[in-house]
């Protein structure tokens, strides 16, 4: 589907785009991807991995300019939308800048989208779009309905909207991991809650994630990989053995577990072999056996939390993936 097709990543030169942008150039060979972004700094530092790559462009803009989107989005088949105000303090703080971005600038990527004729959008959410107890939760979970419905406002202009959710990435800049290590040789390492459980997920999942959406969406969908989870006192514990915990208290808008799937989507929900797809409750969209395909239907007390999860990664499993990703560890 994405060989010698036109692909553009909003917000691309975060953690999602530099892991996306080789993978995809790898796989699947398409004509051109488009790097949009509002730092021209970062593009300046991704460039210089990809030489005179014909296939790569960088292009400088916001998803809160409207206009602008309409330009970057001519000619494009496949959009990732992975532009948002993510850090939840910095949302708290500045919640009219977090309402601009990742509100105002959904709306404005499903119009662009629509109007310019692009054939598919998956954006990424998050963790805390369930059950949120944050801005940046709550605004991420207005996103994700605003590109469900995206595919009753494209109406037959053909467009179609899916979202991809997903927790903690392992190694990610500003995650725990590079967190720990970086102050690992201090001796101590702040725990908020020593009950507090996480999932994990890499880079390369996650973007396996949104080519699968590519290929199986109808639209609307939600999709959630099945992924372990791990106590943060074994990440703890695996990042600096010696180092002594000091409890510090869980932070404002923070959850002792990560919640992706809430018992209020439960009737809505589909599990498959490696991933859960939550349809869409409008429109009576979940019972369309298209999106249902062989999913089998959750029970309705469902819920897929970090704690209660079956599936959980060891401290030696954890060890060698960090072993064996050391030198991208907070990187991207």
């Amino acid at each position: 589907m994405l060989t010698n097709s036109t692909i553009l990543i909003t917000g691309g030169t975060g953690s999602f785009g530099q892991t996306f942008l080789p993978m995809v150039l790898k796989r699947y060979n398409p004509k051109k991807v488009i790097i949009l972004s509002r730092d021209e700094m970062k593009q300046w530092e991704m460039a210089k991995g990809y030489g005179d790559d014909p296939r790569v462009r960088f292009f400088i803009g916001d998803v809160r300019d409207r206009e602008r989107l309409y330009r970057a989005f001519d000619g494009v088949d496949y959009v990732v939308h992975a532009a948002a105000t993510k850090i939840v303090p910095t949302a708290e703080y500045n919640p009219f800048e977090c309402i601009k971005t990742n509100v105002n600038g959904a709306m404005n990527v499903i119009d662009a989208a629509i109007d310019k004729g692009v054939k598919r959008v998956v954006a990424l959410s998050t963790d805390k779009a369930s059950s949120p107890i944050n801005l940046y939760g709550a605004s991420k979970l207005a996103s994700d309905k605003l590109f469900v419905s995206g595919n009753a406002y494209a109406g037959e202009h053909g467009t179609r909207f899916s979202v991809v959710r997903y927790g903690n990435v392992m190694g990610s800049r500003g995650s725990v991991i590079p967190f720990f290590m970086s102050i690992a040789d201090k001796g101590v390492l702040p725990i908020t809650d020593s009950r507090m459980t996480r999932f994990m997920i890499s880079l390369e999942q996650g973007v396996e994630l949104v080519w699968h959406a590519f290929e199986d969406m109808i639209g609307g969908e939600i999709y959630v990989k099945k992924i372990p989870s791990m106590t943060i006192t074994d990440i703890a514990n695996v990042v600096a053995p010696e180092a002594r915990h000091e409890v510090v208290g869980i932070r404002p808008g923070e959850k002792l577990h990560e919640q992706m799937i809430g018992i209020e989507d439960a009737p809505y929900a589909y599990e498959y072999d490696e991933h859960y797809k939550i349809l869409p409750a409008i429109n009576h969209w979940y019972n369309d056996p298209a999106r249902i395909k062989d999913g089998r239907k959750v029970p309705e007390d469902f819920v897929y939390t970090s704690d209660l999860n079956p599936d959980w990664m060891s401290k030696d499993a954890l060890a060698k993936w960090i072993a064996a990703h050391r030198d991208k560890i907070g990187a991207i």
